[in-house]
């Protein structure tokens, strides 16, 4: 059995956990949090990254490899285009969304929702970089009514746990959804994912640690 290692506030944790969900692969969870200096969690993830995975076989880090094993090693539904193209086209997307889209944007994520500060010039700088990157990502998307088409698959565990993040992070900086503001009109397709069994259990998580984080 897996043991998925992180937790539920991170979006990189979720994306994996929803894969997980879809596929019905059994798997607990254990809570670790990032940068941990433990050698257990640095045995796993030498960065102390999360999330990271405990399987039978041995433990594995980077959640695009993750991804890759979940895919690969449960039967069920597939969330991997069986064609060559159409996959490699699924991986397009997972890279672009979290390379040029929630990757740029994480650097207003201290100002965003922790109480940090960005400086002006930087958020000038990720300002011109996003739109740039959206504009780019309109051509990619397809929203069809899933982001790469037809059918679900692992970029839409990706998107539906980043595309909001965006969005949200963009509006608190800047006054705007810098995502809706370049003509990607993710929220009705957030809204579609979001009425999955696997996306309800992951959003139910993710606000339930925020709240006890809160408490605490």
């Amino acid at each position: 059995m897996i043991t998925l290692c992180g937790f539920a506030i991170s979006n990189y944790y979720n994306v994996v956990k929803m894969a997980l969900l879809e596929k019905g692969a059994a798997f607990t969870e254990e809570r670790v949090m990032t940068g941990s200096k433990d050698e257990a969690v640095l045995s796993c993830s030498p960065l102390g990254k999360i999330p990271f995975i405990r399987t039978p076989q041995g433990a594995m880090c980077e959640s695009h490899a993750i991804l890759e094993y979940v895919e690969a090693a449960h039967p069920g539904l597939s969330l991997l285009p069986a064609d060559a193209f159409a996959a490699a086209k699924v991986r397009e997307l997972i890279n672009f969304i979290d390379l040029h889209l929630e990757l740029v944007a994480r650097e207003l994520y201290p100002q965003a929702f922790f109480g940090g500060t960005v400086s002006e010039s930087a958020q000038v700088r990720v300002r011109k970089q996003l739109e740039k990157n959206i504009a780019g990502f309109k051509r990619l998307a397809k929203f069809a009514p899933y982001v790469g088409g037809e059918s679900f698959t692992l970029a839409d565990c990706v998107a539906y746990n980043n595309l909001p993040l965006v969005g949200m992070a963009t509006r608190a900086i800047y006054g705007e959804d810098l995502l809706a503001a370049g003509g990607v009109d993710y929220k009705p397709y957030t809204r579609l994912v979001g009425e999955r069994a696997s996306a309800q259990k992951v959003s139910a998580d993710r606000k339930a640690a925020t709240l006890a984080m809160g408490a605490g």
